[in-house]
C-alpha cells in the first residue's frame, strides 16, 4: 500500500467506523454513529500528539491533506503545531481590538484586585455608561484625545468624580492595549485632560459634627432601638457604615471586634482583617443590642438582611442636622489631633487608613492595638460625659 494519500474520495464519502490512515500521520476517525473527524498525529519531541483538524462534514479530503502538510512543515521546523495553532487563534481574537473588547479584557485581568472580583460592576460602569456607547466599536489604536474629550465633556463639570474615574479606567485600558503590543498613544488621557480644562465642580465633603458637639448628640440617642444603638457604636468606634451594619457576634472576642477583610474599603485594606478595640461603653452598647440579634447579625433589618445604609442618615435628617453618620470619622480624627494629641500613625490607624509608603509599611508591621485601646477609652469617656447615666438607666431597664 502506498505510504501517502491512501484514502480515496469515494471511500471518504461513505467511510466505515474505525480509524483510517491517509499516510504521514493524517487519520480519519469515524465513530459508530457516523460522525467523523480528521486527526493529525505528529511526534513532537519524542512524544506522540493528537491534533484535531476538523469534522469531515466541514473539511474535505483535499483540505485535510493541505492542513496536514502545513502542520507537518511546522513539525519539521522544530515547533509544536498545537501551540502554533493556539497562537494563531489568539491573534485572530485580538483582531477585534475595539475599545469595548480590550476594555473588557483589561477588566477581566484586574478582577482579582477588586472587591468581590468586581461583581458589583462599579469598576467598569464609568466606561459602560459614559464612554462605550460612543467609542465602544472604535479600534483602540484609533482613539485620540479629541474622542475622549467629546465623550466626557458633558459630565466633566457636572459629574466630575465619575468623569475622573472614566479617565482612570481608560488609562488602564490603554496600558493594557499597549501590553498586548497594540500601537496606542499612552498620552491620550493627559492630552484629553488638557483639552477638557480644569473642572469647575467643587467636591462637597460629607458634613461632620464638631467633636465638641458629639457628647450632646450621643446623649440624645437614649432609645434602645437598633438605629440608636447602631449610631452609638458608630460614634464610639469610628468605623464605616458597612462593617457596622454587618457586625456579627462571631467578630467580637475579648473586647476586640475583628472586621473581616471583605467588609473593609479599599484595595489595600481588603487583603487583611482589621481589629477594632472596644471601649467599655462600646461593649455596653453591644450588650444592649444583643436582644435584636438575628442569625448572629447584631443590627438586622425588620424583614431580612441588615439595616440599610440610609437608616442612620435619615434619623439625623429628621432632627434637622447637616452632619451625616460618616462625618463622625472626621469628628473623631479631629479630636485625636486637637484634644488627644495622638501620634499621626496611630490616629490614622484608628480610621483604618493606610499609613506611609510601601517600603515603610513593609517594616512597620503593627496595628497599634494597645495604643488605640487607650485612645478609644478616652474618646468614649469624652463622648459619654453626662449621657453615661442615661445609658446605665436604659441598660438596667
Amino acid at each position: 500500500m502506498r505510504g501517502k494519500h491512501r484514502l480515496s474520495a469515494t471511500f471518504v464519502r461513505h467511510p466505515m467506523p474505525g480509524k483510517h490512515c491517509d499516510g504521514e500521520n493524517l487519520w480519519l476517525h469515524v465513530r459508530p454513529d457516523g460522525g467523523a473527524q480528521w486527526v493529525f498525529r505528529p511526534t513532537i519531541h519524542g512524544r506522540r500528539r493528537e491534533m484535531r483538524l476538523g469534522s469531515l462534514n466541514n473539511i474535505s479530503l483535499k483540505q485535510a491533506r493541505e492542513l496536514a502538510d502545513k502542520w507537518r512543515r511546522t513539525v519539521i521546523s522544530g515547533s509544536d503545531p498545537i501551540k502554533e495553532r493556539r497562537k494563531e487563534e489568539r491573534e485572530l481574537q485580538r483582531a477585534d481590538n475595539t475599545l469595548r473588547t480590550v476594555g473588557e479584557e483589561a477588566f477581566e485581568a484586574r478582577k482579582a484586585e477588586l472587591r468581590g472580583d468586581g461583581q458589583a460592576g462599579r469598576w467598569f460602569s464609568p466606561l459602560e455608561l459614559h464612554v462605550l456607547p460612543k467609542l465602544g466599536k472604535v479600534p483602540v489604536e484609533e482613539i485620540d484625545q479629541r474622542d475622549v474629550r467629546d465623550v466626557l465633556a458633558p459630565i466633566w463639570h457636572k459629574k466630575s468624580a465619575t468623569a475622573e474615574k472614566a479617565l482612570n479606567r481608560l488609562a488602564i485600558v490603554l496600558r493594557h492595549a499597549a501590553s498586548l503590543g497594540l500601537d496606542v498613544d499612552l498620552q491620550v488621557i493627559a492630552k484629553a485632560q488638557a483639552l477638557l480644562g480644569k473642572s469647575r465642580h467643587k467636591p462637597e465633603h460629607i458634613a461632620a459634627m464638631p467633636w465638641a458637639d458629639v457628647p450632646a448628640f450621643y446623649g440624645s440617642l437614649s432609645e434602645p432601638t437598633i438605629v440608636h444603638l447602631a449610631l452609638r457604636l458608630l460614634i464610639l468606634t469610628g468605623v464605616r457604615s458597612k462593617p457596622l451594619r454587618f457586625l456579627h457576634l462571631d467578630h467580637i472576642h475579648e473586647g476586640v471586634w475583628t472586621v473581616p477583610a471583605a467588609l473593609m474599603k479599599g484595595r489595600r485594606n481588603k487583603t487583611s482583617d482589621f481589629r477594632v478595640p472596644l471601649s467599655s461603653e462600646a461593649c455596653s452598647v453591644i450588650d444592649l443590642a444583643r436582644p435584636f440579634e438575628r442569625e448572629g447579625l447584631l443590627f438586622p433589618s425588620v424583614r431580612k438582611g441588615v439595616i440599610s445604609d440610609a437608616s442612620m442618615s435619615r434619623l439625623m435628617e429628621r432632627r434637622g442636622l447637616v452632619a451625616r453618620p460618616h462625618g463622625f470619622r472626621t469628628s473623631i480624627r479631629t479630636w485625636l489631633s486637637e484634644a488627644a494629641h495622638a501620634p499621626h500613625e496611630v490616629a490614622e490607624t484608628v480610621l483604618a487608613h493606610v499609613v506611609g509608603g510601601k517600603v515603610q509599611r513593609s517594616y512597620l508591621r503593627t496595628d497599634f492595638l494597645d495604643e488605640r485601646r487607650v485612645l478609644m477609652e478616652r474618646w468614649s469617656d469624652f463622648v459619654v460625659g453626662s449621657s453615661g447615666q442615661v445609658l446605665k438607666l436604659v441598660a438596667q431597664s
